[in-house]
């Protein structure tokens, strides 16, 4: 079950961990060297953990997108935990806000709902640009790799790019694609699909849906239908609603999870091109402002480059040198 793909990190001695952990620092170089140079100032300067030492890590936490209400949070709770029991140095208050970061993750990491029989229903919604077909057609080559078959839907009709986009990616990876002619009913497109997992007992089925901004009132009224469509054939679909954002947006991503959480259901986050960026404290963000969980991380263009997001793993690549 896909559930069994998100725990947190085992001990590096494992060679599969390992090279996730290696993979994740590769993908974060950026964002730690933004965020690991100004907190290694600060540890640096503070002979104590003062006050002004708390500030300039909120101010650094703040500049690495992990936004004003996280890094204030955190800096808070190390404020509390200095006045009652002194924070002997700099090397000590790092560790403590590894904790503080872990625990921000953990606490809304929850795994995805049970799926009693397949097919499990995941569709992939975001604003074009975020790479939402090309991490819909990397997460069926991820569930092939993990020994289950999957299915491609191809439901965003109105941009023939998509449609041709999402067909090379199934070739890549060897999944197959269900589609319509361009301009089609979307939620005809997802019937069929469904129909044909249902009856080949296909483990999971990959929806990509058009692009979409809340304020396109057509487009959102279109994926309510495609719910419904789905929970025809499926009562329980979508098991899954993944937002896929472009984590250089930084803070503009997280106010795109907010809209689309209350119009679009979402479950969980895929953050694409965090190894182009230095806010990849946005992980962070999202995670305590929204309560929401990072499914996956895209770090680069190859079909392999769509890692499961581990909270222990993330946390040691930003902070560790």
């Amino acid at each position: 079950m896909i559930q069994t793909l998100f725990g947190s990190l085992k001990e590096e001695q494992d060679p599969e961990k390992l090279s996730l952990l290696e993979r994740m620092r590769a993908a974060v170089t950026r964002t730690r060297d933004s965020l690991g140079e100004r907190i290694d100032g600060v540890v640096a300067m503070a002979r104590a953990v003062d006050e002004s030492a708390l500030e300039e890590l909120e101010m650094s936490l703040i500049a690495s997108d992990l936004g004003v209400t996280t890094a204030a949070e955190i800096t808070g709770n190390l404020r509390e935990r200095a006045k009652r029991q002194q924070i002997r140095d700099g090397a000590e208050l790092k560790d403590l806000l590894k904790e503080q970061l872990r625990a921000i993750l953990e606490e809304n990491g929850r795994a995805p709902a049970r799926v009693s029989a397949p097919p499990e229903v995941i569709m992939m919604v975001g604003v074009n640009g975020t790479g939402k077909t090309t991490t819909s057609g990397k997460l069926a080559a991820y569930f092939r790799a993990q020994g289950r078959t999957a299915l491609l839907c191809a439901a965003d009709t109105f941009r023939a790019a998509a449609v041709e986009q999402l067909e090379v990616w199934g070739e890549r990876s060897g999944v197959e694609m269900i589609r319509t002619k361009q301009g089609g009913d979307p939620s005809a497109v997802l019937f069929d699909a469904l129909q044909v997992a249902k009856t080949r007992q296909t483990d999971v089925v990959i929806v990509d849906t058009a692009g979409r901004l809340h304020t396109k009132t057509g487009l959102m009224a279109e994926l309510d239908k495609m719910r419904r469509t789905a929970q025809r054939i499926i009562p329980d679909a979508p098991h899954e609603v993944l937002l896929v954002l472009d984590a250089t947006t930084g803070q503009n991503g997280l106010q795109q999870a907010r809209l689309f959480t209350e119009s679009a259901g979402v479950t969980g986050i895929v953050l694409t091109k965090l190894d182009g960026t230095a806010k990849g404290g946005i992980a962070v963000a999202i995670a305590r402002e929204m309560k929401l969980p990072v499914r996956f991380v895209g770090v680069g263009e190859a079909l392999e480059d769509l890692l499961p997001f581990d909270s222990g793993a993330f946390v040691q690549s930003l902070l560790d040198s």
